[in-house]
């Protein structure tokens, strides 16, 4: 989604003319290091990469146009929307002239493992363990346009973070921080993959890093065997419909039923192929305190939900990464876990998900309680299906019944 752009006072220390060289920015010139000095500053700033790309056209537009042009992007109608947004920066500010490309941080000090969750919780993408990144990361570099205003008041600039139609990957390759790995996402040998990006355009004219040309994958194929829903298409190529990531978050809707026991335990995003990849085996863990694991996003008790009000979700999950999937996505995504443990105990929840008001999550609920199949489960399933009038969701508990053994013992004019 684009946003307007960013502003930002011009408070601050004027540099000396001394420092001044013939690079121009509307009449000015600039600080002799000035591109040195943007890098360490955004270091301070506690951002583990940092590099500077000039603003032309991304060089992986062909690749995403023929990706949409194959129906990869599913339902995320919004890439359509912004394709021809993304063939130059200049859609995004049009005063660019360079692009500070910046990665933060965010590996965990510890993954949870499924043998250490909770019997009713499942697992979240450790990106979402804190806070919402967007705000995070824009946040800091709001500081860094101030501090670049400051050293150079003519500067003006747009901050990008994963909501414009900007290709952040691209520019973070051109300015040296890493290659294209095979499961799509930016590498880098120091950091992995576990960073998130974020872009300042700026109409300064600033001396371009080189660009990473090499790639450090070799034949390695960790990442796409791993895969637990088999989304990649060929390395580099990722089928968003069959992604679990996308399934739990950006789609809208019930998930295909073949997909669901693929999903396992993952209620929000998922981290396999991150998990296998050998770069991220030695990377640092990340320190940045707003980032840091709150306990119940990292195992969170998914029975719970079912209990929750509207207001009760967004008060919990307000502010953080969680809240894209909105309630009604994530009480589905919940049931599909439940049902894919299979334990008993999660029955009355599930059972209060059979009447909830969303039919999404009424059919996930109905799919979940004919996975565990208990006399209370098929109960409440014969119960729904006298008064359910979704037709979906009829289907759903039809399908939950049948696979039970139970639907010939539901009379002709229950079934319709």
């Amino acid at each position: 989604m684009s946003r307007k752009p960013e502003s930002s006072d011009n408070t601050g220390e004027q540099l000396a003319p001394a420092l001044m060289h013939d690079r121009q920015c509307s009449g000015s010139e600039l600080p002799v290091g000035l591109e040195e000095r943007i890098k360490e500053r955004a270091r301070r700033l506690g951002f583990a990469l940092a590099g500077i790309a000039a603003a032309v056209p991304p060089e992986s537009l062909p690749h995403l146009q023929n990706w949409l042009a194959q129906g990869l992007a599913g339902s995320m109608e919004y890439m359509h929307r912004q394709a021809e947004a993304r063939y130059h920066p200049r859609y995004v500010f049009p005063e660019v002239r360079s692009i500070v490309v910046v990665g933060l941080n965010y590996k965990p000090g510890h993954w949870v493992s499924q043998e250490e969750l909770p019997a009713m919780s499942g697992r979240i993408s450790s990106y979402a363990w804190g806070r919402d990144y967007h705000r995070v990361v824009r946040k800091k570099l709001r500081e860094l346009l101030r501090w670049l205003q400051a050293q150079v008041p003519e500067c003006r600039g747009r901050i990008a973070v994963d909501s414009a139609p900007l290709l952040e990957r691209d520019y973070a390759r051109q300015a040296g921080l890493g290659w294209f790995g095979k499961n799509t996402m930016l590498l880098n040998k120091r950091y992995g993959s576990f960073f998130f990006l974020g872009a300042l355009l700026t109409n300064l004219e600033l001396r371009p890093d080189p660009p990473l040309e090499s790639s450090h994958c070799g034949t390695c194929t960790a990442c796409l065997e791993a895969c637990p829903t088999q989304a990649f298409v060929a390395p580099k190529i990722l089928d968003a419909r069959r992604c679990i990531s996308y399934l739990t978050i950006e789609h809208r809707g019930p998930i295909a039923k073949e997909l669901r026991p693929q999903i396992g335990d993952w209620v929000f995003g998922c981290d396999v192929c991150q998990e296998v990849c050998p770069w991220n085996r030695k990377a640092p863990p990340g320190s940045e305190p707003e980032l840091q694991v709150r306990p119940e996003l990292a195992a969170p008790d998914l029975t719970a939900w079912f209990e929750w009000s509207e207001e009760q979700f967004r008060q919990h999950f307000a502010g953080t990464a969680l809240w894209r999937a909105r309630r009604d996505g994530l009480l589905r995504n919940a049931a599909i876990v439940l049902g894919n443990r299979k334990d008993p105990r999660a029955v009355p929840a599930l059972c209060r998900g059979l009447w909830d008001s969303s039919a999404v999550v009424r059919g996930a609920a109905a799919w979940a309680l004919g996975q565990i199949a208990t006399n209370e489960a098929l109960s409440a399933l014969h119960s729904r299906l006298a008064s359910e009038n979704d037709p979906e969701v009829r289907e759903e508990i039809k399908t939950a019944l049948a696979s039970a053994g139970q639907l010939p013992a539901i009379t002709a004019g229950m079934v319709r």
